[in-house]
């Protein structure tokens, strides 16, 4: 008799830690992994709750971010379907003072400690996977504190915008260039301006500067990159 969980399975089969496992394995993975949905606008965690999870990203998109005393947020990171987060300190993924919202509805799928200790930690191939990709994070996070620091906005939009067409880029396996030769992140000016700090009325100037110059093309929701030289000089004054 077929199971009656495929969907769950060609979900798992697309997230970027499960790349290397066979059909078979991802669908044993997919039965200890309860799926929720999620609407927009909830809190997934916070830093009072001790719960070791894991959680995987099918559909939506999630914001990271922690908050400081004067009680202003500051996003350390947006996660797109095919990804994780969560606190869990066997993987070396902690959330430390970090929120989790879902910025949109989302299903996600869950793993516990014990199910991530037994399925995760022993299986080399995710557990490199994990490495990599925290540890990318990690190097963005890096890079947009000393974009603060040393740059003026436009180079921090230009930057931004070329770490997300890389990480666009990483997540296809190859560069998904349109026809055209652009490339397309789906990102918005409030979300923009969330990772970089300031306000969307200056993301959305910039932007539209950008869009002047032809380094970009601003659509509803999504913009294309479509003079990528041109936003590396820009990023580097």
């Amino acid at each position: 008799m077929k199971k009656d969980f495929p969907v769950k399975q060609i979900f798992l089969r697309d997230v970027e830690i499960f790349q290397d496992l066979t059909e078979q394995e991802v669908d044993q993975l997919g039965e200890k992994m309860p799926l929720k949905n999620v609407a927009a606008k909830t809190i997934l965690y916070t830093p009072e709750e001790a719960t070791e999870v894991l959680f995987m990203i099918k559909k939506g998109r999630v914001r990271l971010f922690r908050l400081s005393a004067d009680g202003k947020a500051f996003t350390t990171a947006i996660l797109e379907k095919g990804t994780f987060f969560g606190q869990l300190s066997l993987l070396g993924q902690q959330l430390y003072g970090n929120f989790a919202e879902a910025l949109t509805d989302c299903v996600v799928c869950i793993i516990n400690r014990d199910d991530a200790k037994t399925y995760l930690i022993g299986d080399e191939r995710i557990a490199y996977r994990i490495i990599e990709t925290l540890g990318r994070r990690l190097l963005e996070i890096e890079q947009r504190l000393a974009d603060v620091a040393l740059k003026h906005v436009p180079a921090r939009v230009a930057s931004l915008l070329l770490q997300l067409a890389k990480n666009r880029m990483l997540d296809a396996g190859a560069e998904p260039r349109t026809a055209d030769g652009a490339i397309e992140i789906n990102f918005t000016h409030e979300e923009l301006a969330q990772l970089l700090g300031i306000h969307r009325e200056t993301i959305t100037r910039t932007l539209k500067e950008f869009n002047r110059l032809k380094f970009i093309e601003l659509h509803r929701g999504r913009i294309r990159l479509l003079d990528m030289d041109g936003l590396l000089d820009l990023s580097a004054v």
